[in-house]
């Protein structure tokens, strides 16, 4: 047996087509009017294009989603891409949309987000460096904001800004916690008045969350101009549109709004637009991509962030409530190694087979899929599989899942790409073709929006209730009181646990949901809710993983995977 080929190894033996090809595939003829080429292998479609194909009929939306993140891995990316390789073999038109990735992970610990093994989105490299360019622009559009403010408030502040109360913070997309909290304007009254500040990793910013729940360029400009940046000392709300800022933020955002094409492996097109974090922000891609992508293919494949708990909680209460998508499908990815974890197992310990850990772990699988179901959405489980995974334990979780009465596949589209998909392709069509939607949010608009919380907090996390200070809830009834009561909730919190304890694993209940923070995102009209320890400005691991990264002697870079 030869040696097992890295990410990167694969991606770069890869026989990439033209993006000409790729779009021909989708029937979108090469005109300069249609897109906007990106080199060789990636293109811009054109919003011009996008607006053509709004009387075309949606294909199927099929949302990727998964158990609970560990250190084991899931390999959710990777599912979505050799599921869509998987319906392209079978004979479907599909196309798989993702987010971009961020520099932050890329240097910091988690890695890129391009998939794995032989179901990735390539060129990979660009994918997870800089790519088109879209998130400098967000950052460069955002801390445009930022100068505006601290300019208008150098020459006289005619709005009567308190400084106290600017609540627009600074963005970089890169892991800084030196930058969580800094003091501006130093240096005398050349530069400013000196006051607290901040940084939020490009990913939180409430530009990113805009970018990706716009419905195009003049929704955008009318949603940054209603950004709340603070408030006058009578706490009277100063906008973005106050600063007659939207116009040249929009402008820098003119190309980024347009979704980028790229490919498969296998050659089958791949649309990776916008970024936001599910455990930080709503954690899907674009508005504009998904919509754009219903109408080319038959089979629209995308995924929200981190488990189902953040990343597709969020995409049905969030991003299909403000542009009426209606998934037809939710596939739940989930490992052996994973699940064994959530039953206690060390990672040093996974390769072993332990039916009693799997037994134990399983309970994080089933509460997901249970709260999946409270969508009104039918549920498919994808096993990524891995070598080390025994017959014994294969059979218990496929035994487990049929006791649910839901489908599971066992998936190798890591080692075999689209081939080893094909089965839960084939699952994922019958689902759609028999399953009625039914598809329903998890909470009405007009609810209260400490409720939302609650409910939440008590149906998707099993919480006993929700703990919030006077201040809090102070704060959630005035932006009831100015008219943001309808909007929807978007908690930010740690990823590994359904509580806001990283160490608790499985499928805890009972536990609290401390909240330690609101904030108004009025222009991407939803709160977000800051619960336990989570940052929005991460910081790096001990030993990032910028310490391997490097270019070799034949100029080619090493240890990004």
């Amino acid at each position: 047996m030869g040696k097992i080929k890295t990410d990167i190894e694969i991606a770069r033996l890869a026989k990439m087509k033209p993006i000409q090809e790729i779009l021909n595939s989708l029937n979108v003829e090469d005109k300069s009017e249609n897109y906007s080429p990106m080199g060789r292998y990636i293109a811009k479609i054109k919003s011009e294009y996008i607006k053509k194909l709004e009387n075309k009929k949606d294909g199927k939306l099929i949302l990727v989603t998964a158990i609970t993140p560990t250190p084991a891995g899931e390999g959710k990316t990777t599912t979505s891409v050799g599921l869509c390789d998987g319906l392209n073999k079978i004979g479907k038109k599909s196309i798989v949309c993702l987010r971009e990735p961020s520099l932050g992970p890329s240097f910091g610990m988690k890695g890129g987000a391009a998939g794995g093994g032989y179901a990735q989105v390539v060129p990979m490299e660009q994918i997870n460096l800089h790519f088109t360019g879209d998130f400098h622009a967000i950052t460069s559009a955002h801390n445009l904001l930022s100068a505006l403010i601290d300019n208008h408030i150098y020459w006289g502040n005619k709005l009567n800004i308190d400084i106290r109360r600017i609540v627009w913070k600074r963005i970089m997309d890169m892991n800084d916690r030196s930058l969580r909290s800094i003091v501006v304007d130093l240096g005398g009254i050349a530069n400013g008045y000196p006051r607290q500040d901040g940084f939020d990793i490009t990913v939180a910013s409430e530009i990113m969350a805009i970018l990706c729940l716009s419905k195009d360029l003049k929704d955008l400009e009318n949603k940054i101009s209603n950004i709340t940046i603070g408030y006058t000392r009578d706490k009277n709300a100063i906008y973005a549109k106050d600063l007659n800022a939207q116009g040249p933020m929009t402008v820098l955002l003119k190309d980024a709004i347009r979704p980028n094409v790229t490919q498969t492996l296998e050659n089958n097109p791949a649309i990776i637009h916008g970024g936001p974090f599910a455990n930080i922000a709503h954690g899907c891609n674009s508005v504009i991509a998904t919509k754009a992508a219903l109408k080319l293919s038959d089979y629209v494949i995308t995924e929200a962030g981190f488990g189902a708990d953040l990343g597709a909680e969020k995409f049905f209460n969030i991003k299909c409530r403000k542009s009426n998508l209606k998934p037809d499908c939710v596939v739940i990815v989930a490992t052996i190694r994973a699940l064994k974890m959530h039953g206690g197992i060390e990672k040093e310990d996974l390769k072993k087979e332990n039916l009693n850990a799997l037994k134990k772990g399983l309970v994080n699988l089933e509460r997901h899929i249970n709260n999946v179901r409270k969508f009104g959405l039918p549920v498919a489980v994808a096993v990524n599989n891995f070598i080390t995974d025994t017959n014994k334990e294969l059979d218990f979780l496929v035994n487990f899942c049929k006791n649910l009465g839901v489908k599971v596949s066992l998936c190798t589209h890591w080692s075999n790409g689209g081939d080893g998909a094909k089965d839960l392709a084939e699952k994922v069509v019958d689902i759609c073709k028999k399953s009625k939607n039914t598809f329903k949010f998890l909470y009405e608009d007009k609810k209260p929006l400490f409720k939302k919380i609650e409910k939440i907090a008590l149906e998707i996390y099993q919480a006993s209730e929700v703990v919030a200070d006077t201040k809090i809830r102070k704060q959630l009834k005035e932006f009831e009181a100015k008219g943001y009561g309808h909007l929807p909730i978007c908690i930010a919190k740690t990823q590994y646990s359904f509580s806001t304890d990283p160490s608790l694993k499985g499928a805890p209940s009972g536990h609290v949901l401390p909240v330690r923070e609101v904030r108004l995102s009025s222009g991407a009209e939803f709160i977000v809710v800051v619960c336990g320890e989570i940052m929005t400005m991460p910081g790096l691991p001990r030993v990032p993983a910028a310490n391997n990264i490097k270019i070799n002697k034949k100029g080619e870079i090493e240890g990004l995977f």
